[in-house]
């Protein structure tokens, strides 16, 4: 699965932020929020998806389980883009 991920904003602090952004499937942008943890047992990251979104997969063919641990893995793997001005070093632990 081709999934670009785009954050728009990140709010919090390495122990824990709230993402918000976009991701790309099949030239098709769906919005998500995600909460990341830092520090304890490692980094961890739930991605959440609205029913709109969820039903618009569907619709296009995805499993909605397999979207979301697609773009959980791109979020900790940091296989994304970042809005201008922002670094990955101002919230991910070197």
């Amino acid at each position: 699965m081709d999934l670009k991920v785009h954050i728009n904003n990140i709010h919090g602090s390495q122990m824990a932020a709230k993402i918000t952004g976009k991701f790309t499937i099949d030239n098709n942008d769906f919005r998500f929020t995600a909460i990341a943890f830092g520090r304890i047992g490692g980094q961890n990251i739930g991605a959440k998806l609205s029913k709109t979104t969820e039903t618009e997969l569907k619709k296009l063919g995805y499993d909605i389980d397999e979207v979301i641990i697609t773009l959980q893995n791109n979020l900790i793997q940091g296989d994304l883009t970042l809005p201008e001005g922002l670094k990955k070093e101002s919230f991910v632990d070197d």
